[in-house]
């Protein structure tokens, strides 16, 4: 069952390329495949987005990598990552508070529920309030962070 609006006819086109020569396929010159080879080492997006701009199929991209790695590997050259680095924490200057504590308010006889419930850590005399909605793998960055300043 074909949907109206779902078929390529009425979604129009959407490129369109002619093919002049003898031959049928496209010549990509070597400068043009390392340029798109290169961008999927960026880490800014994965090899089937990279083909996908180009108008490539990703197994054409994946096997000009692999040509670029074998002849990397005889010219002895070592290739770059693929993987994205690892997100590191900024390091942060803690000063201790300058403004003296507010009086402790009256109590109304009804205590409401605090809304942004929070987790309070201390490790060797820091503190630090992580929100409610925090998941685990946060307290654990966060708990992970507080013990590497010691």
């Amino acid at each position: 069952m074909i949907v109206s609006g779902d078929d390529p006819v009425s979604r129009g086109a959407q490129r369109f390329e002619v093919f002049t020569g003898a031959g049928k396929r496209r010549e990509w010159p070597p400068e043009v495949k390392a340029s798109i080879v290169a961008e999927c080492y960026s880490g800014r997006e994965g090899i089937s987005a990279v083909a996908r701009r180009h108008g490539l199929a990703p197994s054409q991209v994946y096997a000009w990598r692999r040509d670029l790695l074998k002849r990397l590997d005889v010219e002895g050259v070592v290739p770059p990552s693929a993987e994205p680095e690892a997100p590191a924490f900024v390091p942060a200057v803690i000063e201790p508070s300058t403004m003296p504590e507010p009086a402790p308010a009256r109590r109304a006889r009804r205590q409401r529920r605090a809304k942004g419930a929070a987790i309070e850590l201390e490790i060797d005399g820091v503190s630090v309030k992580i929100g409610h909605d925090a998941d685990a793998g946060m307290i654990t960055a966060v708990i992970d962070a507080l013990r590497a300043t010691r």
